[in-house]
Order: C-alpha cells, then sequence, then structure tokens
C-alpha cells in the first residue's frame, strides 16, 4: 500500500514538473498570439489584460463614454451598506467625486459616486483582431504568397538533395568496408566542429568567381553533397539494421542500391521523416544564407529575409510583427504535428534470427 501512494506521489510529482515546463517553454508562443490578435491601443493601455481585451464603451448624449466597476456603496440613491460592485458609465472625472449613468437602468439618470475614478478598476471584454492577419498579409515586402513559394521552393529543393545525398553516403559508411573508412567518418564528423563564419568569406568568394551570387544556385548546390549530421543519423541508423537482410537480398541477386531501395529505405521511415522534417525547419528558418546570396535578389526572397524588412517598417506595431511571425511558423508547426507519430514509430524485423 506504501509503496502504490509513494508511487502516486512520484507520478504526480513527475507530471506537474513536465506540466510546468511546458507551461514555461510555450509562453513565448502564446505571449506571440495574443499579442498579435491586439490593438496597438490594447497594447499601451495601463493594466489591460494579457489576453486581446477592449473596455465596454457606452453611447450617452452622442458620446461614447468609458465604464469601470464601481462600488454602488458609495454612490447616491444606493444602499450605502451595499458590497455591490456594478458597471457604470462615467459622465465626469473627478479626483473624490465622479458622475455616472447606469446603462442597465438610464432612466435613473446621473448620480454622484464618492469614488475617485483614476482608482476603479476597468471591466474587460475578449476582442480579438483578426484584421491583424489581413493587414500584414497585405502589407509584407513581395506578398506573402511569393515569399510562401520561395520559402517552399528553398525548402523542398534543399530538402531533396539532403535526403538523398545524406542517405547515399551513410550508406556507404555503414554497409561497405574500405581502406580509410573510419578515418574518413571521423574527418566527415569532425567538421560538425567548424564553427560556419569561418567557411563564409571563401564560400561567398567561391560563388562571386563563378558570378552565381545573386541566384538561388550557392544555397541549394550545397545540399547535394551531404552533410555531417544527417549522415550521422543515417549511418546510424542503418548500422541498427542485421546485416541478415542484406545477405539474404544479394543470394536472390539484388546488387547494392537495389537493396539500399528494396531493404534499408522501407525499415528507415522513422529516420526519413525525422531529417526532412529538421531540414525543412532548418531551412525555414535560414536567415544568413539568403541574406547574403539574395540581398540584390529580391524577387528571390524567402519570407525569413523578407520579414526582417517587414519588421524594421513596423517597429513601432508589435501586433503587425507578432502576426507575421506567426503566419511565418504556422506552416512548419503544422508539418510537425503531422509527422511527429513518425518520431516514435519503432522498426520491427521479421523473419530473421540473429
Amino acid at each position: 500500500m506504501k509503496t502504490k501512494i509513494k508511487s502516486g506521489i512520484n507520478s504526480v510529482f513527475v507530471t506537474s514538473l513536465v506540466l510546468a515546463i511546458l507551461v514555461v517553454f510555450l509562453s513565448p508562443f502564446a505571449f506571440m498570439v495574443l499579442t498579435s490578435l491586439k490593438t496597438r491601443e490594447q497594447i499601451s493601455v495601463v493594466g489591460a489584460p494579457i489576453w486581446p481585451a477592449a473596455q465596454p464603451k457606452y453611447e450617452y448624449n452622442g458620446k461614447d463614454i468609458d465604464v469601470f466597476k464601481v462600488p454602488v456603496g458609495k454612490c447616491v440613491g444606493f444602499d450605502a451598506a451595499s458590497t455591490n460592485v456594478k458597471n457604470l458609465a462615467l459622465v465626469t472625472k473627478g479626483r473624490q467625486e465622479s458622475t455616472f449613468v447606469d446603462p442597465a437602468d438610464i432612466a435613473k439618470g446621473e448620480f454622484a459616486c464618492q469614488v475617485s475614478w483614476r482608482a476603479l478598476d476597468r471591466p474587460w471584454v475578449l476582442s480579438p483582431t483578426w484584421e491583424n492577419y489581413r493587414e500584414v498579409w497585405e502589407t509584407i515586402p513581395n506578398g506573402y504568397w511569393r515569399l510562401l513559394g520561395n520559402t517552399l521552393f528553398y525548402a523542398i529543393t534543399t530538402m531533396i538533395g539532403t535526403v538523398i545525398s545524406c542517405i547515399l553516403v551513410a550508406y556507404g559508411f555503414a554497409r561497405f568496408r574500405f581502406p580509410g573508412r573510419d578515418l574518413m567518418f571521423v574527418v566527415l564528423i569532425s567538421t560538425l566542429f567548424l564553427p560556419g563564419a569561418v567557411t563564409i568569406i571563401p564560400t561567398y568568394a567561391f560563388w562571386q568567381s563563378l558570378g552565381l551570387v545573386g541566384s538561388w544556385y550557392p544555397l541549394i548546390v550545397p545540399h547535394f553533397f551531404a552533410n555531417a549530421y544527417n549522415v550521422f543519423l543515417f549511418r546510424q541508423y542503418f548500422m541498427t539494421l542485421p546485416r541478415e537482410l542484406d545477405e539474404s537480398a544479394m543470394i536472390d541477386g539484388a546488387g547494392p542500391l537495389r537493396i539500399l531501395w528494396s531493404i534499408l529505405l522501407p525499415q528507415s521511415y522513422p529516420v526519413i521523416i525525422a531529417v526532412v522534417v529538421f531540414h525543412i525547419v532548418f531551412a525555414w528558418n535560414d536567415y544568413f544564407g539568403p541574406l547574403i546570396y539574395l540581398s540584390t535578389s529580391r524577387e528571390n526572397w524567402p519570407i525569413s529575409v523578407a520579414l526582417s524588412s517587414f519588421n524594421g517598417i513596423y517597429g513601432q506595431q508589435p501586433q503587425l510583427i507578432q502576426a507575421g511571425a506567426f503566419l511565418a511558423i504556422l506552416l512548419p508547426m503544422l508539418l510537425f504535428f503531422v509527422a511527429q507519430r513518425f518520431f516514435i514509430q519503432g522498426i520491427v524485423v521479421t523473419g530473421v534470427d540473429k
């Protein structure tokens, strides 16, 4: 019994800790979404809630006047001992006495309350401003659809090159024995420790000498020559697959590429999907590469570069900046939720005794 109680307490503690970490982790995202639905006035109001809210207004004598929460016990015509609070419309502001009307009983007319209007709380109603997204859609440089198309082109093209080249290189390291294989793999992995800033100038000079700066080639071509991180993922996954599968296929007359295509890849969907998602997110967020190679080609800008320009123009309107940021991450976020089940998908190998 004590063991069960202790186990239950541990489970509650772990669950609470995970939920607390999740809340902290997602709080910037929640702030972005909520801010994107506010107006500039809602953001600047002191004491306004974090969610998009507006103070109710009441039309009185042809004017829109503010509504406040007022303790009616301090108002003329109400029970002085009452502790009730009503939403009253402020007619005349005062430091010690203010004049109000009751929107629910307008026939009562104006009456005085012994309160300072500055000390009163405001009632808030949910008031999201969906027009922010329309404004961003229409004013973002080069048009959102064009930016989306450029970004999809960059992400999908480089993803295809990355997946194909990394699979081939990883297959060679995982299944073939040749002189210097381990040393070459160590050299490949060591490139992970090479700072990107070291290669910026020589790489740019190389593409400049070819006259390709301002085009997609400097951004797309390198991804068709593999990278250490994804090669490592594929190699480690291929090494978990029994070699007996390869040998069985060889007996049936299959060559190396046939084995890769028909035996290894059908069982490697989890790692393939993981690499696809990781690379698309990387390409979607890539800012520095497109900035230096496409700075003179505005029509080819992806959304990361255009959004930075948009933020510079509308720096005084945070609601539009947050709305633009949400539009920029919407597609990768949907992709992640659709593909997440592949991250936990196990590998099932049947018919082989190791």
